[in-house]
């Protein structure tokens, strides 16, 4: 079988190895390389904290566990690091906080509450501030170096004898007899299957093969799909772990950095006039970074600009378009939590044509003859930190 995949983020070389480790012929395409959309402007923190849909909650830890099977396989240097996640609270967050543990003390997720001096330790001397009032501890969380994951990942795809090229796509053929992916350039490629793995690109695209994916599309001034990412390097910090704190989010990245995340900065984000590294916003985060660090310092910050992959519910996309579809839909707002265990649950079912239970509930046919204003969802309401 000749599959074709369009989008070589996460989700995208993900399935590509999947398949590629089964034998099938693989050509994955994107428009400008591998891990260049939004994987590359991703929060990366692993975990299955706020998926409140019981679905979407077991789908979480499926990924979570998945994960660390993963990592046992995969060639070169870790990029995956069950680290743990501290979740700190002040006076106005203790009692969201304290439900939240409540709720997923009811499901069996492991969390504890910590101490100062312990978090303190978890987390690698960041300074806990005065204004904190408690602490918890999710150890079963951690976080992904998504530019390693992705090349992990891709390298193993190869390994295995999955094609890689550049180039866009702008029309998906669906037929009875096979599929076809037209690219710019006037090349047609043919194939027996297609997976559509495109992230927010996915709507425009499943539309010109009559498939209908509802995402949010608005990448303007206050979008739900925008968001913000500060790369710092602090020498004095040894960040261990994700920690989330009122008014930021951090984990460790690669080279002693840590990339910092202030969700309510994001509505003041305009990509169209992105913002500057010794602009107000940069100020507001370095301030706030600078707030929990040993030595106080002011590091200097990068800024990157992302867009998510959001369908219109909030909720991942798997399967066929329909019975009769040879073009298989893959989209999720976590895609780098899930990435591993989607991967081999959309392969297993595109070799097997075997139902994967835990992907019934995440069926693209769901949208069929529903109102967008009755599946859209508000997004800001959910997010913690972002996939």
């Amino acid at each position: 079988m000749k599959v074709i995949i369009i989008g070589a983020g996460v989700l995208g070389v993900s399935v590509a190895r999947q398949l590629a480790v089964a034998g099938e012929e693989v050509l994955l395409l994107d428009q400008r390389g591998a891990g260049t959309g939004t994987t590359a402007t991703t929060f990366a923190w692993t975990n299955s904290y706020r998926k409140l849909n019981p679905d979407y909650h077991r789908l979480g830890l499926a990924g979570m566990e998945e994960h660390a099977r993963l990592a046992g396989q995969l060639p070169g240097a870790p990029s995956y690091f069950r680290s743990g996640a501290l979740q700190w609270a002040d006076a106005a967050s203790e009692q969201w906080l304290a439900g939240n543990v409540e709720r997923l003390r009811s499901l069996g997720y492991p969390t504890r509450w910590v101490t100062p001096e312990e978090a303190t330790r978890i987390a690698g001397g960041l300074r806990i501030p005065a204004t904190i009032t408690s602490l918890a501890h999710f150890p079963s969380e951690g976080y992904v170096l998504p530019d390693l994951f992705v090349n992990n990942l891709l390298a193993d795809a190869e390994r295995h004898g999955a094609k890689c090229a550049v180039g866009e796509v702008v029309a998906v053929d669906d037929r009875p007899d096979g599929v076809s992916v037209t690219l710019a350039g006037g090349e047609v490629c043919t194939g027996d299957r297609v997976v559509l793995a495109a992230g927010r690109w996915t709507e425009r695209l499943a539309a010109q093969a009559g498939i209908d994916v509802p995402m949010v599309t608005d990448t303007g001034r206050g979008s739900q799909t925008v968001g913000l990412l500060g790369y710092a390097s602090s020498p004095g910090l040894d960040l261990r772990c994700v920690v989330h704190s009122p008014g930021l989010n951090l984990r460790p990245a690669a080279g002693g950095h840590a990339v910092l995340q202030a969700l309510d900065l994001n509505a003041d984000v305009d990509p169209a006039d992105p913002p500057t590294a010794d602009g107000e916003i940069a100020r507001t985060l370095a301030r706030r970074f600078s707030a929990l660090l040993p030595d106080a310092s002011r590091p200097e910050i990068d800024l990157r600009v992302g867009f998510r992959s959001l369908p219109a519910d909030g909720h991942t996309v798997a399967g066929y378009a329909s019975a009769h579809s040879r073009v298989y839909c893959l989209i999720s707002h976590s895609g780098i939590t899930l990435a591993p265990v989607l991967g081999r649950l959309a392969a297993t079912e595109i070799t097997t044509d075997q139902e994967q239970e835990l992907l019934r509930a995440f069926r693209p046919t769901r949208f069929a003859g529903v109102r967008r204003a009755d599946i859209e969802t508000d997004q800001h309401a959910t997010s913690l930190g972002e996939q």
